[in-house]
């Protein structure tokens, strides 16, 4: 018999008008359901299996926009900006400096493309100027398309780290990394750590040289896999062996079930989804319960069905979980959850320092060496689409885009798209 669990709002994957919507469970499988006037009845899966939804619930109060930059009119998510009604202060802001790109992956939010003229300096200072105003600076993370396809990518991260941010990442494939030069130029102008797309085990080879050189610059770096089902879920504890191989420049592991905007190659079916638990069961599986699934837990800071973390410490090639369980049964504060995650990120996705001096064995300084050296998270978060995005969800959101005009809007929000290739913001 099918549980009603909760009445939200979404859009009609078609035509984007706002639409009412139903979670809905059925056994262990949770779906959304929802239904346009114009164009029909659509069903989407959101959560399969274990941990449970009703387990990974968190309560949590809002925490409203320092300064709304647009009114609420039309309603979520056609008001963005960030308006006046979303419930969740940004922890990351992300910039997009350029269209072009030197792949062409069959999945891409951006759509990267290359047909649009790059964003010029003016541009770009007068974005990090708004999200200053907006309450920040936040962590930033520099996207594209390919942000490398940029010579002048170094005066972007400059003028950034000029204005006040202090954690600068990048969001890359790594092909022009290999370039020494050329990166160890955005070490110099503030680069602290790059995000770097791994979605295979054929590519090992050309990020091992990035990783070198990460190395070299004291530079983290972040593994990021866009899961897709029957492509590359069966290799999910493989990634994670060679982050750990690769430690402590690899800071950990980002998995990303795969969501349906930017270049869609097919109308997505539910088979051709991932769910945050499957990614987390499987990737418990594969470890032969090297890790267990009461490691993971939601976040603090973005909606508790957004995304999932494990931290932990590697000591003799063991894993020590260190995440903290949230044994409470009240309110999580969500200004504190923002803070928190911005300070976590900051402190543990940066680069470990280089330092040749050696502390004496058994002592403090040992010790604190081994928990910053050590430390490794596995982290993922589910992205909403068109077909399956809950407003309530959105309003949590603390990640956002900044749009051409200067607006911070929530990154699903932003990169939402219908099959014949609609946008919102776009």
């Amino acid at each position: 018999m099918n549980e009603i669990i909760k009445e939200t709002q979404s859009i009609c994957p078609v035509c984007l008008k706002i639409v009412k919507a139903t979670v809905v469970k059925e056994c262990d499988d949770l779906y959304l359901t929802k239904n346009c006037e114009e164009h029909g009845f659509f069903k989407t899966v959101i959560w399969r299996g274990k941990p449970s939804y009703d387990s990974w619930k968190r309560n949590k109060s809002p925490a409203y926009p320092k300064v709304p930059y647009t009114k609420v009119e039309k309603g979520c998510p056609h008001d963005c900006g960030l308006c006046s009604d979303h419930r969740q202060h940004t922890c990351t802001v992300l910039i997009e400096v350029t269209s072009r790109c030197n792949l062409s992956c069959e999945f891409c939010f951006a759509d990267a493309h290359g047909n649009e003229t790059d964003p010029d300096m003016g541009t770009i200072e007068m974005w990090y100027s708004r999200i200053i105003e907006a309450g920040g600076p936040y962590n930033l993370q520099i996207s594209g398309g390919e942000p490398t396809m940029r010579e002048d990518l170094h005066e972007i991260i400059s003028k950034a780290t000029n204005m006040g941010f202090k954690f600068i990442q990048l969001n890359t494939n790594g092909i022009n990394l290999k370039n020494y030069s050329y990166y160890e130029k955005l070490k110099e102008a503030g680069l602290k750590s790059i995000f770097l797309q791994f979605n295979s085990k054929d590519i090992i080879q050309d990020k091992l040289k990035v990783i070198e050189y990460s190395a070299k610059l004291g530079i983290g770096v972040i593994l990021v896999c866009t899961v897709v089902p029957n492509k590359n879920d069966n290799i999910l504890w493989d990634i994670i062996e060679f982050g750990l191989k690769n430690a402590p420049t690899v800071r950990g592991v980002h998995f990303q079930p795969v969501s349906y905007f930017g270049r869609i190659p097919k109308l997505p079916e539910d088979k051709d989804r991932i769910t945050l638990p499957e990614v987390i069961s499987k990737i418990v599986q594969q470890s032969d319960d090297k890790i267990k699934l009461s490691d993971f837990a939601p976040s603090g800071c973005e909606n508790a069905y957004c995304s999932f973390h494990a931290n932990y410490i590697s000591v003799d090639g063991k894993l020590i979980t260190v995440s903290r369980k949230n044994e409470c049964c009240g309110e999580e504060n969500g200004k504190e959850g923002s803070k928190k995650s911005k300070r976590f990120v900051e402190r543990n996705w940066s680069g470990v320092k280089i330092n040749k001096y050696i502390p004496k064995k058994n002592s403090f300084e040992e010790l604190n060496q081994k928990i910053k050296n050590g430390f490794f998270s596995i982290s993922g978060m589910a992205f909403q689409d068109a077909w399956n995005v809950d407003t309530q969800r959105l309003k949590d959101c603390c990640i956002h885009v900044v749009s051409k005009d200067g607006n911070l809007i929530p990154f699903c929000a932003y990169n939402i798209t219908t099959l014949d290739q609609k946008k919102l913001y776009r």
